[in-house]
């Protein structure tokens, strides 16, 4: 019984499983640097909201009013949470 056919298809997706595996891994140590980084700082529940997702990936310019329909809030206190952000640095 040759199992050749087989065992080359269960390594390939071993590989692909372990390489998924490493940018989560990458992703999630991203992110923890990050929060560790500015583990002094005092954020919102909104700054924190966006902020995640955009470690998570965001794709695309992050703008006021897309940060008001990220956080639900208006944009004015979208420009009030992004404003402290810019000023530390956190966000350019």
């Amino acid at each position: 019984m040759d199992v050749t056919s087989w065992l080359v298809w269960f390594l390939g997706v071993l590989v692909r499983a372990l390489q998924e595996a490493n940018k989560t891994l990458d992703t999630v140590q991203m992110k923890a640097r990050f929060w560790q980084r500015w583990s002094g700082t005092a954020f919102n529940e909104r700054q924190i909201k966006v902020l995640n997702r955009v470690l998570d990936g965001f794709e695309g310019k992050l703008t006021s009013s897309k940060w008001a329909a990220l956080a639900k809030c208006s944009p004015d206190t979208a420009l009030r949470d992004i404003t402290p952000l810019l000023e530390r640095g956190i966000l350019h």
